[in-house]
């Protein structure tokens, strides 16, 4: 068990947070949620023991293991995978490193034995013999392929490091698990998996995400951070949005009442004070009314931006067609031979594993890289907005947010582009902000605000919840839903695929397409599905 006794932060004069009793026990996976700002990553800091308290303390039970997910990618670069995942546990780490160092000796004397005995003890009681196993099951489970496992940890991209300290976070079965942001980098398979494992992992897990499927999916309790407050409830993400509205109407409902019953009270003192039969009746109100006390509804810091594409003109029939589209880049055959035509109706999700695949598709599309082979052909009807993968270059300039807008705009009147950057949260003096200063999650919303202003009718996005708070992710979601135009997408957010896509393509390892005109959930749960999963893991063994 974890608990914290009167916690407070404070940056400078303000409190991030104040007088914190909270208690996070064994069996539960607490999902820690608050707008951007409200402190969830600090507080794990203070959890965890990063980040020392202004005042008031963290209690952990006594010889209870504490494991949390590392941030720093580059901390473990000249050790091998297989051993960093190790690193999660520490204390087995050290002994696995004091064994090799006393047996590596040439000169063993009986007191080494006697230190080795003890280290054996203690390595089988912490199930060190099955160290290695577990450490590949986990790296497995997140798409780390074996022949990965014996890399230096620098030979690997950013989401095969982050795949593999996640797995350290999870190695070794701590009895405290803090996890910020486990989604992020993630591809949906990987997700699905660490769904599962968290579902049977019987400790305590507090895990901060974005990922409403994933928090609905994983957690019995919401820990919700707002104002400097933390307040628990019971069930998981829906669960707290449900109840914390229904508290918010019933406490309006209430003081409804009491406002309507206050004017009563103060029509009849108004009417009869002055009144000698009616004084005694106008002074008993006068009493009642000073009882009347109205609940204090504290708005939350919560802020939804407002996304809604609407196209410029309706859609055609002719929307898209790709006929035999391939591409090799280093080597590797990223398509091979795509082809698939686009109806008007369709919201497309493209899923799985294979980034580079689908950037490299998106960029064909957008004319932004050659094929080698194939062609494609957009209706005359279309107008394409896109959100790229990488859009750092868009926001390398000396722009101001409104001039950076307006640039996309074909109405130039600053008042008309500052209504789109109002919709996205930027507001007052934001409009003079520098784009290049921005954060990730600003820059992702003017590109937003971006695709909003072009009134295309066809939508093409890579990965647009990236940096995205839940906020605005839920503003994205019912955005892309009622989009009257096309949307080819890719996002690691299942919800949003869920409830967006109509239509599941997926670029399988070599290149080729899977496409099925379905919902994403019936297309993971579908026997093409899992003969594919079954036919790419034979494979891999059998070159392994």
């Amino acid at each position: 068990m974890i608990s914290t006794s009167n916690v407070t932060l404070r940056v400078g004069k303000k409190a991030l947070f104040e007088d914190v009793n909270i208690k996070f026990t064994e069996g539960n996976c607490y999902g820690l949620i608050g707008a951007n700002g409200a402190g969830k990553s600090t507080f794990l800091k203070i959890l965890s023991g990063q980040l020392e308290p202004t005042s008031g303390e963290v209690i952990i039970t006594p010889g209870e293991r504490l494991s949390f997910l590392q941030q720093d990618h580059f901390k473990y670069d000249e050790f091998p995978v297989l051993d960093t995942v190790i690193m999660g546990n520490a204390r087995l780490y050290e002994i696995m490193k004091e064994k090799e160092v006393l047996y590596a000796k040439e000169d063993f004397t009986d007191e080494d034995g006697i230190k080795a005995s003890e280290l054996e003890a203690e390595f089988a009681t912490m199930n060190g013999w099955e160290a290695e196993s577990d450490a590949a099951s986990l790296l497995n489970g997140l798409g780390i392929d074996t022949d990965m496992h014996y890399r230096m940890m620098k030979d690997l991209n950013g989401p095969e490091k982050v795949k593999v300290l996640l797995a350290q976070a999870l190695f070794g079965n701590p009895d405290i698990l803090l996890l910020d942001e486990p989604t992020n980098h993630l591809d949906l398979d990987a997700i699905a998996w660490l769904e599962e494992f968290l579902i049977g992992f019987d400790n305590t897990v507090i895990v901060v995400s974005h990922d409403r499927y994933f928090l609905n999916k994983v957690c019995t309790q919401i820990a919700d951070i707002d104002y400097g407050k933390i307040k628990l409830y019971a069930g998981n993400y829906d669960f707290w949005y449900e109840s914390s509205q229904l508290l918010i109407r019933q406490m309006k409902e209430a003081n409804k009442k009491k406002e309507e019953k206050i004017k009563e009270l103060q029509e009849f003192i108004s009417r009869f004070s002055a009144n000698a039969s009616k004084s005694k009746q106008a002074t008993s109100r006068k009493r009642a009314l000073e009882k009347i006390q109205l609940d204090d509804i504290q708005p939350s810091s919560r802020k939804y931006p407002y996304i809604d594409f609407r196209p410029n003109r309706e859609i055609g029939n002719e929307v898209l067609t790709v006929d035999g589209l391939s591409k090799t880049i280093d080597g590797e055959k990223v398509l091979d031979n795509i082809s698939f035509t686009l109806n008007r109706e369709d919201k497309v999700a493209f899923v799985g594993g294979n980034e580079l695949a689908k950037t490299t598709l998106f960029q064909i599309l957008m004319g932004e890289m050659e094929p080698d082979e194939g062609t494609y052909k957009w209706g005359v009807t279309t107008t394409q907005a896109y959100f790229p993968l990488d859009y750092g270059s868009e926001f390398d300039n000396d722009y101001t947010i409104v001039e950076w807008l307006t640039q996309y705009s074909e109405e130039k009147d600053a008042t008309y582009v500052r209504g789109f950057l109002g919709r996205m949260l930027f507001s007052g003096d934001d409009g003079v902000k520098r784009v290049k200063v921005l954060s990730g999650g600003e820059k992702v919303r003017c590109l937003l605000s971006k695709m909003m202003i072009s009134g295309a009718n066809v939508l093409l996005m890579n990965e647009p919840t990236n940096h995205l708070d839940m906020e605005s992710i839920t503003a994205l979601n019912n955005g892309m839903i009622k989009f009257p135009g096309v949307i080819l997408f890719s996002s690691r957010d299942h919800q949003i695929v869920q409830t967006t896509a109509n239509r599941i393509m997926e670029i399988v390892p070599g290149g080729k397409l899977i496409d099925k005109i379905t919902t994403y959930d019936e297309y993971l749960e579908s026997d093409e599905m899992a003969r594919k999963r079954q036919t790419y893991t034979v494979a891999e063994g059998e070159d392994n």
